[in-house]
């Protein structure tokens, strides 16, 4: 009726719902419930965590959030509310896989991991791949190296062409933030970059042991399958860069300031893959 009143008369309303007039002027000026006043709180944090996840976080990851910050609410609600006030997760469903295999490869290594993708502790083992980025009217492309353990990006490098050069870079970043210690295992698929001699007399240097899987086998490297796929569809197929340095600068800000500080992996018990860690080394302390 209130929505109504500029274009129809009080009375007229009332009767034909079948209602009072005082009824109605009761009702409008009734203070908020304490479950409403609780719910318009609610829903502003929602739509404050919705806007911090750049817009990809559905009711699980939220209601992991609320928890985490100490809300009392239960997933079902914020499910609720989030359809009510129209807060829906943006998802891009296109995402294809593209890898050129090495015809003559210089290392082929044995498949270590085998379709296990977890880790006991950090700098165990860490997967790498090479995925496309459009930038205006050409592609660049994109080298990533990501802990099992946490899922954490540990390295990253984004150049116009798709040469040896490239992973490396990535796998020297990973190297120069983590300094892993002898041993550590390095997965991929038979790609021409990472069965070359660079590759290899790099991860000779540092005691890197290599690991490939199959090309074009996404099983194989499920783990940076799932993570381009995120990359794609919540931040890449959303963005029109012009640039490749527009394009290093937002993909290093997703990955850095979000994906790794805050962004909540259902395998990670919803918690961001720097938390993750911390609470491991917590652990570690404790228990020594």
């Amino acid at each position: 009726m209130k929505n109504h009143s500029s274009y129809f008369c009080i009375d007229q309303m009332a009767t034909v719902l079948g209602v009072s007039k005082s009824g109605y002027y009761d009702f409008i000026n009734r203070f908020p419930s304490k479950r409403a006043i609780h719910n318009e709180e609610l829903i502003v944090k929602i739509r404050t965590i919705f806007a911090q996840s750049y817009g990809t976080y559905g009711s699980p990851r939220v209601h992991a959030e609320l928890i985490e910050q100490g809300y009392n609410c239960s997933r079902p609600k914020v499910a609720r509310l989030m359809q009510s006030y129209k807060i829906q997760a943006k998802m891009y469903k296109r995402f294809k896989k593209t890898t050129i295999p090495s015809e003559r490869p210089y290392y082929r290594g044995e498949d270590l991991v085998r379709q296990n993708f977890t880790a006991p502790a950090p700098n165990r083992t860490w997967v790498a791949d090479i995925s496309y980025i459009a930038v205006n009217t050409k592609w660049v492309y994109l080298s990533i190296v990501l802990d099992l353990f946490s899922r954490k990006v540990v390295g990253m490098a984004i150049e116009e062409t798709m040469k040896t050069g490239l992973v490396i870079k990535a796998l020297n970043a990973a190297i120069t933030l983590r300094k892993p210690a002898v041993g550590l295992v390095h997965h991929s698929d038979l790609g021409g970059q990472f069965t070359s001699h660079a590759l290899y007399k790099t991860a000779k240097k540092h005691g890197i042991i290599l690991s490939h899987g199959k090309t074009g086998v996404s099983y194989d490297n499920a783990a940076m399958e799932s993570f381009f796929h995120t990359l794609k569809t919540e931040l890449v197929y959303f963005r029109k860069y012009q640039t490749l340095e527009e394009a290093r600068l937002d993909i290093f800000n997703y990955i850095y300031t979000f994906y790794n500080r805050k962004r909540r992996h259902s395998t990670l018990q919803y918690k961001a893959p720097n938390q993750w860690e911390q609470n491991y080394k917590h652990l570690q302390t404790v228990s020594v």
